[in-house]
């Protein structure tokens, strides 16, 4: 199936790696081209090096207003805004002091909001664009263990449907995604200090997962594959919505 996305101008923030990388290649294979956003100017160098098409980096600490406002500016005619960067740490609510958890939404939750509000007065104008919020779950099954996440992704959740329930009237699309645990550095990360918390041990840290759907974890791959389906023309109904990609865990 031709999806219809070759040509498009892609920007994909925390691209450098995990499922931002995986959503740039995914586009990159449909014939679009991609503008990688991330903090770390070498980490982007050598993402931007490991992908096939033609591939931009901007360097730039989106938990800041000003770099967000760089950003929108030299690529705020995008076709295509994904915001998926974020670095919100595990714990409970006495692990985790308020200068952390204001740091924390500073990127992932102000930078989601903020991002959207940039690019997507720059898509009402023109009619057209698509916004996709790479979430979480934990927004839909919050957890004591990961209490800034999740209530932080529980926030986008909302602040994603109420975006993507207007937009429509612009021309516009606006919809998310919530991964569950994905094959990423980070959730091995999140699932090493669960298990320095309740076990004592972060080695043990594979325990956390507990018994997933299809004995595993999802791909990157997977997520990116979704994101690039739902942005394509041929799905341009989706708006508002955000889909639980957990293999359904949650009803288990």
């Amino acid at each position: 199936m031709d999806l219809q996305v070759a040509g498009k101008r892609v920007v994909v923030t925390g691209g450098s790696k995990g499922i931002g990388l995986a959503i740039a290649e995914a586009f990159l294979n449909e014939g679009a081209s991609v503008t990688l956003v991330s903090r770390d100017a070498g980490r982007l160098s050598e993402a931007a090096k490991s992908l096939p098409g033609r591939v931009d980096t901007v360097a730039a600490d989106l938990s800041l207003p000003a770099d967000r406002e760089k950003v929108a500016a030299s690529h705020g005619d995008a076709d295509v805004l994904v915001n998926n960067a974020g670095a919100i740490p595990g714990g409970g609510l006495f692990d985790i002091d308020m200068a952390r958890w204001e740091q924390a939404w500073a990127l992932k939750v102000m930078g989601y909001i903020h991002m959207t509000q940039l690019f997507l007065a720059r898509m009402k104008e023109r009619g057209d664009g698509t916004i996709v919020n790479i979430i979480g779950m934990a927004g839909r099954q919050p957890r004591w263990d990961y209490i800034c996440g999740g209530t932080g992704n529980a926030a986008l959740g909302a602040f994603t449907s109420a975006v993507g329930g207007r937009s429509p009237e612009w021309g516009v699309r606006v919809f998310g995604i919530h991964p569950a645990a994905t094959r990423t550095d980070r959730i091995m990360t999140l699932s090493k200090t669960r298990a320095k918390n309740e076990l004592g041990d972060e080695s043990r840290w594979q325990e956390m997962l507990g018994k997933l759907p299809f004995d595993r974890v999802a791909e990157p791959s997977e997520i990116a594959a979704l994101a690039v389906m739902l942005t394509s023309p041929k799905v341009a109904y989706v708006s508002g919505t955000v889909l639980d990609v957990d293999g359904g865990a949650q009803f288990r």
